[in-house]
């Protein structure tokens, strides 16, 4: 088989995993009444989803360690077929997911007020991690500094890339973060994104790198079985800290992590209509550019249905992804 045709196996069969305990794993967390809380200011038809399972993360998150686990694993008896450079986004994938589902636990034992761990303690946490990612890809990886389009060769960052990579790790985290609003779009979009890092990755000849974007692919998907509107099952911070700390990490694997404000366009206008909103409404007294941010609870009260922002916005992702991968082989 070839590393393409390998690589799309892995996501079917992390897909068909997770469909089939996707299922099983929704009417626990109904039983145990692990339902998710509305900020009191979010629009009024978000009341509807009062009390939809959240923590819906780890839906994804184990089907992806338990297959890269078990390619691991075949290792020890001298087939290789998994890298162990994998086991730095994985990791991600698993701390920062931790640090997201210990967030949702908070906001479940404070239902009535929807907040979780404090935003400065939950922040250190992620300077930490990212600090120490940072420094396993520049002394351990090696991972290449930086690409530019239409430059041949490797970029020396020198002293600045482990703040730079830490920066684009937590910037990269949050702004998934605050696209997880809508049934749908923070999966949609970050799968796009994994998706597109994965085809970088197999044109770099990265193999072992491209299967694990894929399978992270495949388990979104079978996540977004249940995520899609009306909503089953919400994957949480558990999940959207997971998604976007890994989807850093494949991109500063790859080298074109100055890509990622274009290949995560969404999540990227996500974050800066927030940082606009609040610069603004400072500095004018109390007036406002959006309506409401993040930017899809913008669209959302001009009248735009909850589907159609999702449907929308995943549309200028996956033209952003096309331009993303066009400007890698330029």
């Amino acid at each position: 088989m070839t590393d393409t045709s390998i690589s799309l196996a892995l996501a079917a069969i992390s897909f068909i995993l997770t469909v089939i305990w996707g299922g099983p794993l929704v009417r626990i967390l109904r039983y145990l009444e692990i339902g998710d809380s509305i900020r009191i200011e979010a629009p009024e038809r978000h009341l509807t989803k009062v009390g939809t399972p959240t923590i819906g993360g780890v839906m994804f998150i184990l089907p992806v360690v338990l297959i890269t686990g078990m390619l691991n694993a075949v290792s020890l008896i001298g087939l290789s077929v998994v890298g162990r450079s994998i086991l730095l986004p994985l990791s991600a994938l698993v701390f920062f997911g931790a640090l997201g589902s210990l967030d949702d636990w908070k906001k479940l034992r404070r239902s009535t007020r929807g907040e979780g761990i404090s935003g400065r303690f939950k922040f250190l946490i992620q300077l930490v991690l990212a600090l120490t990612v940072a420094i396993l890809l520049r002394k351990v990886l090696d991972a290449p500094d930086m690409y530019l389009p239409g430059l041949i060769g490797e970029i020396n960052l020198g002293f600045w890339y482990i703040p730079i990579a830490v920066f684009v790790i937590v910037a990269t985290t949050n702004a998934i973060n605050f696209t997880d609003g809508l049934d749908g779009l923070a999966g949609l979009v970050s799968s796009t994104a994994f998706a597109t890092y994965g085809g970088i990755a197999l044109l770099q000849g990265q193999t072992f790198l491209a299967q694990f974007c894929f399978t992270l692919v495949g388990a979104v998907f079978g996540f977004l079985w249940f995520n899609v509107h009306p909503a089953m099952l919400i994957m949480g911070d558990t999940g959207s800290l997971a998604l976007g700390s890994t989807l850093a990490v494949v991109a500063l694997m790859t080298g074109h992590w100055i890509l990622l404000p274009i290949i995560a366009i969404i999540p990227v206008s996500e974050v800066l209509s927030v940082i606009l909103q609040v610069a603004y409404y400072k500095i004018s007294g109390g007036r406002r550019i959006f309506k409401m941010s993040p930017i899809h609870l913008h669209f959302e009260l001009s009248g735009w249905s909850e589907t159609q922002i999702v449907q929308r916005f995943w549309l200028v992702s996956l033209l952003f992804a096309m331009i993303g991968v066009a400007l890698v082989v330029v």
